[in-house]
């Protein structure tokens, strides 16, 4: 089972039932297309290093690899945001995802 961040988890102790339909809808959503969930993880976060969130590239880099995602895929997908989104917040974002794969390493 997997071990989710304290600011998570307390959101879900607070909101269960608002958490649980959050869950459910994105069940629904990977389910409404042709994606396998290791495209649709890594599409996630590639949205999350737009938007330059931390706990989201977090979240999308390990629900990658539990969807079978490398390391390498992983950051090949982040690079390929650079001439959009620009080197900084790409850097920031491998930065953020190599905590992630390191410590699962």
């Amino acid at each position: 089972m997997a071990t989710y961040p304290k600011n998570f988890q307390w959101i879900s102790s607070r909101f269960g039932k608002a958490m649980k339909m959050h869950q459910k809808l994105g069940e629904e959503l990977l389910a409404a297309g042709p994606l396998k969930r290791k495209q649709a993880h890594l599409v996630q976060l590639a949205a999350a290093a737009a938007s330059r969130s931390e706990g989201a590239v977090h979240s999308h880099v390990r629900r990658a690899l539990e969807a079978g995602a490398k390391p390498d895929e992983i950051y090949h997908a982040l690079v390929l945001l650079v001439s959009t989104i620009g080197f900084p917040a790409v850097s920031a974002a491998l930065s953020w995802a190599r905590e992630i794969i390191e410590r699962k390493s």
